[in-house]
């Protein structure tokens, strides 16, 4: 038996590092996917070097149970305490839940970190403020968990915080949108980003190959950042969104309450259309930051002379609407919540900068970084590796399926099934400029219930 662990940790030592960028509430809004008023550079560089994955959806329009999918490759729970049922799981019957992401990698011989919001509670711990160190959101995955708060004063802070120190209370009380002048250290993400940096230095130093994963937390709700990012916007003119009326009939439309409990000066950017502007552009700010935080890990990267042996991913835990369909937030099953922003590079890939338009989901995410590192994939994942799109951008993907409390979805190339718990459907096509705005399951019944069927398969359910 130890000779077979230090025959794994020997072959680990000749692996590729992984660095894992996970971004909060990132919708494709980057020059890079096409939005070319957007200040993205460094995940612009990135893309230009990897493989940039333009139809990649996300398994739920929420953070934790999102973060379910990437770091156990595996459908589950649609809610935020995802990771946290399954830990309750794995310390009841650890044998029978197939490891998490972190932790095979950490099995086969890599340093495991965590560093901000990776798994949805940053720094990996419940409790009434996050920090229980009895309350653990992945038991067995990291090496080290980690989430510096600072003048936050605790995790919960630090995730719903604005400039020096500022946490949330009431809501009500907090400003949506804020510009403050300074560093980047005033907000939340700067602090964590430097503790970041210094673990990539310290474990490039060490005998084994790491996985490091940084959670950055922009732009998530309040839209705080530096004003110098906002300043990049003062002058930008937004091209009109796209359908802004609240879509008829019943669909998985809600009332955008993450955004409106939130002090917004009597203001709704629904029927007001400067208020609408400002936050917009104050997302698009919050990106940039978002964006020179990325840059901060490549350069200290390239510094330490790792890039060459370093798989990197860029992800978004899911898209935001900004407007569309009168919703401004996420939690909805339309494209606008599902569609987000991925990257994968790595050294000497083919076609480096060449985008793809295959679908992929973000279940394909731990086994196609199992087969970019060398090591087997436990057999029950739920996703498909990736390798054959990185080698070849033109080749084919597949459906992708997205699920909430009270509906499942479906994406293909050409429409999107929603088909609701009490089976009633609504159907898009996508190849028509109404896009997600005209439900015609009525005049589509034998694709709906194809659909339903591949969804139902998919998900198990018959």
């Amino acid at each position: 038996m130890l000779s077979l662990f230090i025959s794994t940790l020997a072959l680990a030592a000749d692996s590729p590092n992984v660095l894992l960028i996970c971004v909060d509430d990132l919708r494709p809004e980057l020059r890079s996917f096409g939005a070319d008023y957007i200040h993205s550079p460094n995940i612009d560089e990135l893309a230009s070097q990897g493989r940039a994955f333009r139809h990649h959806f996300v398994q739920a329009p929420t953070c934790g149970a999102s973060r379910y999918t990437l770091l156990t490759g595996l459908y589950g729970p649609p809610g935020n305490g995802a990771l946290f049922q399954r830990a309750g799981r794995v310390q009841a019957n650890p044998g029978s839940i197939t490891p998490s992401m972190p932790a095979w990698f950490r099995q086969h011989g890599y340093t495991t970190v965590s560093v901000g919001k990776v798994s949805h509670h940053p720094g990996g711990r419940g409790g009434s403020d996050w920090n229980s160190k009895e309350s653990i959101e992945m038991p067995n995955s990291w090496d080290r968990h980690l989430l510096p708060a600072g003048d936050w004063q605790h995790p919960r802070g630090w995730m719903h915080g604005l400039a020096h120190g500022e946490i949330r209370k009431n809501a009500r009380e907090m400003d949506v949108l804020q510009a403050s002048p300074g560093g980047d250290e005033i907000y939340p993400d700067g602090i964590s980003i430097d503790e970041a940096l210094t673990q990539m230095s310290s474990l490039s130093q060490g005998d084994k190959p790491f996985f490091l994963a940084v959670g950055i937390l922009r732009p998530h709700l309040p839209f705080g950042a530096p004003r110098k990012y906002h300043d990049l916007y003062a002058q930008t003119e937004l091209p009109p969104t796209p359908h802004p009326q609240k879509p008829d009939g019943r669909t998985t439309w809600h009332g955008s309450g993450e955004f409106m409990k939130y002090n917004r000066w009597g203001r709704n950017p629904n029927a007001d259309a400067d208020f609408a502007i400002d936050v917009r552009k104050a997302y698009a700010g919050c990106v940039s930051y978002a964006d020179a935080q990325v840059g901060k890990l490549l350069a200290r990267l390239d510094q330490l002379g790792e890039r060459e042996n370093t798989i990197i991913v860029l992800w978004g835990d899911h898209g935001w609407h900004l407007g569309e369909h009168a919703i401004w937030g996420k939690h909805a099953l339309f494209e606008e919540s599902l569609h987000s922003p991925l990257i994968i590079s790595f050294p000497e890939m083919k076609h480096p900068g060449k985008q793809t338009h295959s679908m992929v989901e973000t279940l394909d995410i731990f086994p196609t970084l199992c087969d970019l590192a060398g090591l087997d994939t436990p057999g029950q994942l739920d996703g498909v590796s990736l390798v054959h799109v990185l080698e070849n951008p033109s080749a084919a993907g597949h459906t992708a399926i997205g699920y909430s409390g009270r509906a499942r979805t479906i994406r293909t190339q050409s429409h999107r099934l929603i088909l609701h718990r009490d089976g009633y459907a609504e159907l898009y096509d996508h190849s028509s400029s109404a896009g997600e705005t005209k439900n015609v399951a009525g005049e589509n019944a034998t694709l709906v219930a194809e659909l339903s069927k591949q969804l139902k398969q998919r998900l198990g359910e018959e």
